[in-house]
């Protein structure tokens, strides 16, 4: 796939991000899950040096040449990897202390739309999922050889599926006739599977006055793909690695913030900040995750599950 610079792209949540992360010239950041590069070119923007990591070649791809062009001049450094490993690479880069963490653990649109990845029902497509291309287990190997007691918890596990132990007979029972290979393969047995009707599009919203009034509606397959994409790439094990590697890398002062979009992503979150503020390691900045206004999810649906989390190191005494 060839990614223009100029495509565009919706960064969730920028002006609660801005006003959190407290920007200051030759500050040091960390954007741990640079995807299309909004949040850093801000940074850059206001004098602050960025590393940015992300382990999509393809979304750090697009970040180099939008940041190119948002920040002439200016290069921030962006290295291919999860951030489960962001404490060597800030190491190894000079980053070992800094002002401010940002990960935003959701995915660009880009990433969704690309029939290629397999992360959307949207557009058939292999049935993937994987970000690092390097990772060895796709979408389709889980789906294929998965007991069907282990298909219904993973479901249930990562995708809050209500469905999930009809939906795993169903798979079971389908790949025997002929294993699933498409993203149009599972989403279609999926609707043949949900008695209710859904809509394509996913958002329906009317203007009352002048305010936005929305209802969302999920395709039943979201939750079965959101599932098996965390499965896939490991997403709630690296985030449980990455929080006290992040937590270690700020200064006194320093401020972690994360936007998750999974209710088991939230958990960890908010877990860990709780543990730090117990042991007056930290302040919570967010009694509440800070979420989209209905202005920001009538523009971007996407945003609709996003939950904000800050956190600032207190200073050691």
């Amino acid at each position: 796939m060839t990614l223009n610079a100029d495509q565009t792209h919706t960064t969730v949540l920028f002006l609660e991000v801005l006003n959190f992360q407290k920007v200051k010239s030759g500050g040091r950041y960390i954007d741990a899950t640079v995807g299309s590069g909004g949040h850093s070119a801000e940074i850059c923007k206001i004098g602050g040096e960025v590393l940015g990591l992300d382990q999509d070649p393809l979304s750090l791809d697009f970040a180099r040449k939008y940041l190119e062009n948002a920040c002439p001049g200016i290069f921030p450094i962006l290295v291919n990897s999860n951030f489960s490993k962001i404490q060597a690479v800030a190491e190894s880069h000079g980053f070992s202390s800094v002002d401010g963490i940002l990960m935003d653990l959701g995915f660009a649109s880009f990433q969704m739309d690309e029939p290629t990845r397999g992360l959307s029902f949207s557009n058939d497509g292999p049935l993937d999922m994987r970000l690092d291309p390097n990772l060895g287990v796709t979408a389709a190997d889980l789906v294929n050889s998965l007991p069907e007691k282990e298909l219904e918890h993973l479901f249930r596990e990562f995708g809050d599926e209500p469905k999930a132990h009809v939906l795993a007979r169903k798979i079971v029972e389908g790949r025997k006739l002929k294993p699933f290979t498409s993203t149009r393969d599972l989403a279609s047995l999926v609707e043949q599977t949900n008695l209710t009707k859904w809509s394509n599009d996913g958002t329906k919203s009317r203007h009352i006055g002048s305010q936005i009034r929305y209802k969302t509606h999920l395709h039943p397959a979201t939750r079965i793909f959101m599932a098996l994409r965390i499965a896939v790439n490991s997403e709630l094990e690296n985030l449980k690695i990455a929080l006290p590697q992040a937590f270690e890398l700020l200064k006194p002062g320093g401020r972690l913030l994360i936007i998750s979009f999974h209710s088991g992503e939230d958990r960890i979150v908010k877990n860990a900040f709780r543990d730090w503020e117990r042991e007056k390691k930290g302040k919570i900045l967010t009694k509440k995750p800070v979420v989209p206004t209905e202005a920001e999810i009538y523009e971007n649906p996407r945003a609709r599950s996003a939950k904000l989390r800050v956190l600032e190191k207190m200073t050691n005494k």
